[in-house]
């Protein structure tokens, strides 16, 4: 598949960077509970080893456009909102990658397909031989966990990329928590929107899968 719509959500087979190399990429859909839902996928890449294959996520909210409204997103940020999201899931891999969150942020309330963002912020919580954009500039502890913070630019816009210390493969958090945490340091202004939360397996080299086994997010 290409994309399955999932509810809210819809699972996003993202091979942005298959030039880099070759191989495949497949994603399925596994369950759905009203708003929590499981879905899958599997790999095998080769090429370039620092350079991303693909992103295959769930998407909630914009990707260059909306392929489902109604979500509640966009959430300007400082409109003290929370958003709380979970994600449990299994990693069979070999190779490297991270299982991440990404997260984008405009400063217009509803941006459309041509619209780039101006912030890229990710949560990384399992990696395996990959390193983030930019250089580490401070630890944090956020939800209970220890992050290191980085932060770089990939030649668009700013990245900022919050690294657990020890893999997980579940956590349930505010993603706000996150993002405050940006604005305190002058990276975000606090008067952009929130307009999309995906998670996913970004994939270096190698083969594996990740099965997502619960996926919801919450806006309160």
């Amino acid at each position: 598949y290409d994309f399955i719509e999932m509810g809210p959500y819809w699972v996003n087979n993202n091979v942005w960077g298959e030039e880099s190399g070759s191989g495949e990429q497949c994603v399925w859909e596994s369950c759905r509970a009203g708003d929590i839902v499981g879905w899958g996928t599997d790999w095998n890449w080769s090429g370039a080893a620092n350079e991303v294959k693909s992103y295959a996520s769930i998407v909630f909210g914009w990707h260059w456009g909306w392929k489902v409204t109604n979500t509640g997103l966009p959430v300007q940020l400082n409109s003290g909102r929370d958003i709380v999201c979970g994600w449990s899931f299994e990693v069979n891999q070999s190779g490297t990658l991270n299982v991440s969150y990404d997260l984008w942020a405009h400063q217009i309330s509803n941006p459309g397909t041509n619209d780039d963002p101006n912030d890229e912020i990710m949560i990384w919580l399992y990696k395996n031989q990959a390193g983030p954009i930019g250089s580490r500039v401070a630890g944090v502890n956020i939800a209970g966990a220890d992050w290191d913070l980085h932060h770089g630019d990939n030649g668009y816009w700013e990245v900022s990329s919050f690294v657990r210390t020890s893999n997980t493969n579940s956590a349930v958090f505010n993603v706000m928590d996150f993002l405050d945490e940006v604005i305190n340091r002058g990276w975000l202004s606090s008067d952009q929107y929130l307009t999309s939360i995906e998670a996913g397996t970004e994939v270096f080299t190698g083969s594996g899968s990740v099965q997502t086994n619960g996926f919801y997010c919450r806006i309160q």
